[in-house]
Order: structure tokens, then sequence, then C-alpha cells
């Protein structure tokens, strides 16, 4: 069962949400694996702490250009839907920020002038979290594209138990590449403005995967019902509302994991999860 947890933008408590939901299932006596595809700004472990046994580097295919064979007939150019690579001159330019590892310059390319070399792009850590198993993704600085690391933390889920997948914020293509496959979507949002704005474009996304999704409002006495007014006309469940409360934003600013330092939300995620084994037959 794979269940993710995702957002229309930023700071609304997402990877809150999946953190403490993972905390709590793994307390019930579930099987669960704790999953960071926010590869450009993790941070489930400052909540997790997890001990983290293997570091893995994960790397990308590009180009390499042997200039001695080249004859800079522009194929390769010709073929690069997002010009990673370039002949100006009869010279070969590549640029690798921009390279989707798809190896179709090297197969056009006449005089086998073009081969394929690994660029590392971020590092792939797996551990534990007392019993929690804990994967994550880290994206080099400055690299661009987050998706094949995305993908290469999926790949080391196991086929067994219950994933939490804390995806990345927004609605665009690292988001879309988390939460593909997976058979629930937990949309976390704030009723606030701009929560209710990006949850309409979340809706839309999940909508467009046919993903069974649900909504859970986060510091939900923080503004009005224009949330649970929305979800009501579009026929979206609320999960669960969680409340506002000052010392569970101290907690997370100190980084505890507030269903532990607060007893009474302990009850809020046992309730949410309760509510999640309960949908479990449709995802």
């Amino acid at each position: 069962m794979r269940i993710a947890v995702a957002s229309g933008k930023g700071g609304t408590g997402k990877t809150t949400i999946a953190v403490n939901l993972a905390y709590t299932m793994s307390k019930n006596g579930e099987d669960v694996v704790y999953v960071d595809c926010d590869v450009e700004e993790p941070n489930g472990h400052l909540f997790l702490k997890p001990a983290i046994e293997e570091v893995k580097e994960i790397g990308v295919l590009n180009p390499a250009v042997d200039e001695t064979k080249c004859d800079g007939c522009g194929e390769c150019g010709k073929v690069c839907r997002f010009s990673a690579i370039v002949v100006i001159s009869s010279k070969v330019l590549t640029f690798p920020e921009l390279c989707h590892g798809c190896g179709a310059c090297s197969l056009v390319c006449p005089k086998d002038a073009v081969e394929e070399i690994k660029r590392p792009i971020g590092v792939l850590e797996t551990g534990t979290s007392d019993s929690i198993g804990y994967i994550a993704g880290r994206l080099n600085i400055r690299e661009a594209m987050p998706v094949p690391l995305i993908a290469q933390v999926k790949k080391a889920i196991p086929d067994n138990g219950i994933t939490i997948i804390d995806a990345p914020p927004g609605t665009s293509c690292p988001v879309i590449e988390a939460v593909k496959n997976c058979g629930y979507v937990i949309l976390v949002t704030e009723p606030t403005p701009f929560g209710i704005n990006d949850l309409k474009l979340a809706v839309d996304m999940v909508k467009s995967l046919d993903i069974p999704f649900g909504v859970v409002v986060n510091r939900a006495e923080a503004g009005d019902n224009s949330v649970q007014e929305f979800c009501a006309l579009e026929n979206i469940e609320v999960i669960y509302e969680i409340p506002n409360d000052r010392l569970a934003a101290e907690k997370y600013s100190q980084g505890d994991l507030i269903c532990v330092a607060i007893p009474d939300f302990m009850k809020h995620f046992k309730m949410l999860s309760d509510k999640l084994m309960c949908n479990s037959l449709a995802f």
C-alpha cells in the first residue's frame, strides 16, 4: 500500500503529516516505510532521526563527444529535444544540466563519436528510525532536474507493508513522479486564500492521474471554511482536520514529532490512520 502525502504549495504541513502518520502507523503494529521524495529539500530526517545504513550515489547518463571522431555533422543536435547537445560551426557543445539521458544522440551519431558517461546528481539514503524504514533522496546543489533521482528513490521501496511517500510541494513534474502509481494521495492544505488556491491546482493534478485522494486540513481553526466548502462542492472527502496549536508549532520548530511530544496529537493521527486503513480497499 503506497500513500503519497502532497500539497499544492510549501508550508502547509505536508512533512508534519507524513512523518507523524508513519510513526503512528508503526506504533499500531504496521510495517511502515517513510520515503522522502522531496529531494531538493528533504527534511523528514529532522523528525525521524534515522540511523543511515547505506548511502548510494545516483547518476544519470550524459553525452561525451570524442572530437577525434566527430565530423560536426549535427545529427546529434537535431535529435535532442532539449538542446542538451548542439553543433555550432562544426563544434559540438554539451549542456549536461539539460540532458534527460535518453541516449538518442549516441544512437544517431554516424561516426560513433558520442558515448554516454555517468554524471552524479545526488544520493540515495536508506536506514531505519525505530521500527520505521527510511528511504530518502538528496539532490546535489545546482542540479536542475530532480525527477531521475525521485525515480531511483521509488525503485528502492519494498513491495510489502505500508509506504508513506513525502512528495515535493507544488504540482510540477517532480510531484507527478512522486505520486504516480500510488494507491492514494493525501492533499494537505491550510484554510487560507493561498491554501485553497493551490489546493485546487493539486486536485486537478491528482484527478488527471486518476488516483484516489482526500484532503487533510492542517491548522484547521486558523482561517475560514473555504476549504470545506470547496470540498463539499467538488464531492471531495475531507479525511481529517488537524487543530491549530501553538505548542505543536513550537515542537515542530524544535524537530520533535508532535504525536510524541503532545499526547493529544497521537489521538489525532491515530484517527487519521484508522480512517485511511478503513478505506484501504479503495487503494
